[in-house]
């Protein structure tokens, strides 16, 4: 594949140069071991490869990189005020009752005492209902199991948040 084929935002990601495609990285995914491991197959021909990519980083993460990756997304519910992306992600919660939010709450921290980190899901596209349905049932999980769900879900936001990327406009 030519690079004049190459979309207009992949490109751009490819041109970056090594501090700035980093930040980037570190945007989609807190993990460093994440970032560099995708950071060093650049450059990408498609965003398959990049999703690809980030796909087998995801795979490769140890637990502890699973929980640094983990270390960068706020409870569902409560997004870091002035981080549009977590607030974008979790738009299913902006119109929750004040019910369901003190049960979010409750359910977030049973989770986080239950598993030792937050509750991770992909929140896009998902209403307020569906992340208590998700968090609720999941509390069921044996610790391997949520591990396991975790890394999946990582990787479904990262590939959202690898398409925002390589997608948006200079």
């Amino acid at each position: 594949m030519t690079s004049t084929s190459t979309p207009p935002g992949l490109a751009r990601f490819n041109a970056l140069q090594e501090p700035a495609a980093h930040a980037a990285l570190h945007e989609v995914c807190a993990s460093t071991a994440w970032s560099k491991r995708v950071l060093a197959a650049r450059p990408y021909a498609t965003t398959e490869d990049l999703y690809a990519a980030g796909d087998a980083a995801m795979a490769e993460l140890t637990a502890a990189d699973l929980e640094e990756a983990m270390a960068g997304h706020p409870p569902i519910g409560r997004p870091r005020p002035g981080d549009p992306t977590s607030a974008r992600e979790q738009r299913g919660m902006a119109g929750a009752s004040e019910e369901l939010r003190e049960r979010m709450l409750e359910l977030n921290l049973a989770y986080q005492e239950k598993f030792g980190h937050v509750f991770l899901i992909c929140a896009t596209g998902r209403t307020a209902e569906q992340m208590r349905d998700a968090v609720e049932e999941r509390l069921g999980n044996p610790p391997e199991r949520e591990r396991e769900i975790v890394r999946t879900e990582l990787g479904k936001i990262n590939r959202i948040r690898l398409a925002r990327l390589v997608e948006e406009d200079a």
